[in-house]
């Protein structure tokens, strides 16, 4: 959520920033709202302090024999004029918050206006694999070896399910470990957060109200959303609340994380050539890792995050490129980020299997998470960040076209090998 108090200060600012994302908005309205808002506090705040100092002189005219009739009539009419006017407050309050809750975030001051046009690729890894052979897809690869069950997915849930069966389980298996051991041995603390969360996490993350039907809802018995669960699109939904409402010790951040969950989404299934397979799905595998960092140390977080997928994806060997995003392909919540785009050679493109975000304190406003300034005393909000680490369901089609052979076996990559057992080939049983 962004600071009404820079809206107000700086409104031309957050306008052209706001624009740099496609948002257009005024702010004339919100303004003069909060400025009386800010009006009626002044006025009620007097109007308390007369009924405190009143109230305190009651008891010595009392004592004294003076008449306190109309006194107390005052008194009523102070505190009926209190009551209406904390009323009046309230409701600007609640009308000036939905205002700001639907804003995206101000994208950080180095990005490019626009959409994926102007995306920059920033860094590549590896060459683009050629074949002496007729290469095939993920999707007859996979049908093939038996190591997905595309049909049975269907039948089981419908268009946009599979199934792992055999070395395909065991493969998701493998790029799952080597996820989780990596971010333990880098200091990352583990989560498995629930997977049907309150309607106050997707606020916190951001992503309501603007994007409550891209979920999947386990409604509440009267249909209200905001007292029914949903299943979480992305562990991040989960980790950047952990520590919601809270005052975090500054000596304990950053704070690192990771999770490994399913994930739901229900915007995904179209049915593209370039989304077959395992491309687009409902549900798929992620490892997530969010840090609660420091503002002053909120970039040196930003880094270390990229720097960590991008080395999971060398491990891999496998060839992929490094993209800085334009203010307006950056989602709704995020100030910057970056994409990490896997190549798949029988589509002839690149598809995202990582973003990593810095938040800055957007969402930590939303969900009021904040760490005491051991210099200042004062509270400050915490930035949060988030990275995949990474999703699977585009990396395994990579890693069957990229390491396919002639005879139409899978080479292992060799960081999953020990996950399985020191297997160094998938081929057809």
């Amino acid at each position: 959520m962004l600071d009404i108090k820079l809206i107000t200060e700086d409104p031309e600012k957050v306008k052209a920033a706001l624009a740099k994302k496609g948002c257009i908005v005024d702010f004339a309205e919100i303004i003069a709202l909060d400025a009386e808002r800010k009006k009626i506090m002044a006025e009620t705040e007097k109007l308390k302090a007369e009924r405190n100092k009143v109230s305190a002189e009651i008891p010595r005219l009392k004592k004294e024999g003076k008449p306190v009739d109309e006194i107390f009539k005052r008194m009523r009419e102070i505190g009926d004029e209190i009551t209406a006017g904390d009323a009046k407050i309230n409701d600007y309050q609640t009308r000036i918050t939905d205002f700001v809750a639907k804003l995206p975030n101000m994208p950080d001051d180095d990005l490019l206006p626009g959409e994926k046009e102007n995306n920059k690729v920033i860094k590549v890894f590896g060459e683009k694999p050629e074949f002496g052979f007729k290469a095939k897809n993920h999707v007859d690869l996979c049908t093939d070896l038996g190591i997905i069950d595309y049909e049975r997915g269907v039948k089981l849930s419908g268009n946009g399910y599979w199934l792992y069966r055999g070395d395909g389980a065991r493969l998701e298996w493998a790029l799952l470990n080597y996820f989780i051991n990596t971010h333990l041995s880098d200091g990352y603390e583990m989560i498995l957060p629930p997977h049907m969360l309150g309607y106050n996490c997707g606020f916190g993350a951001g992503q309501f109200p603007k994007f409550t039907d891209e979920v999947y809802w386990v409604d509440s018995e009267d249909g209200d959303k905001k007292r029914a669960k949903f299943m979480l699109p992305t562990a991040e939904t989960a980790l950047v609340n952990m520590y919601s409402g809270e005052i975090i010790d500054e000596d304990k951040l950053p704070m690192k994380f990771f999770a490994y969950t399913p994930c739901y989404r229900k915007e995904a299934g179209t049915y593209r050539a370039e989304e077959r397979g395992m491309i687009r799905g409902h549900q798929f595998n992620k490892v997530e890792m969010v840090q609660y960092a420091h503002p002053d140390k909120s970039r040196e977080a930003f880094e270390e995050l990229v720097n960590k997928a991008c080395r999971l994806m060398e491990g891999l060997g496998l060839h992929f490129r490094l993209s800085k995003l334009a203010a307006g392909d950056c989602s709704a919540s995020m100030a910057r980020t970056y994409d990490i785009e896997v190549w798949i050679p029988s589509m002839g493109i690149y598809k995202e299997v990582s973003s990593v975000s810095n938040a800055n304190d957007y969402q930590a406003r939303r969900n009021n998470t904040r760490f005491r300034d051991k210099e200042t005393g004062k509270t400050r909000f915490v930035h949060t960040l988030n990275g995949s680490g990474l999703a699977t369901s585009r990396v395994f089609p990579a890693i069957i076209e990229q390491y396919q052979n002639a005879d139409g076996s899978i080479t292992v990559p060799e960081a999953l090998r020990p996950y399985m057992g020191g297997q160094e080939v998938i081929k057809k049983l």
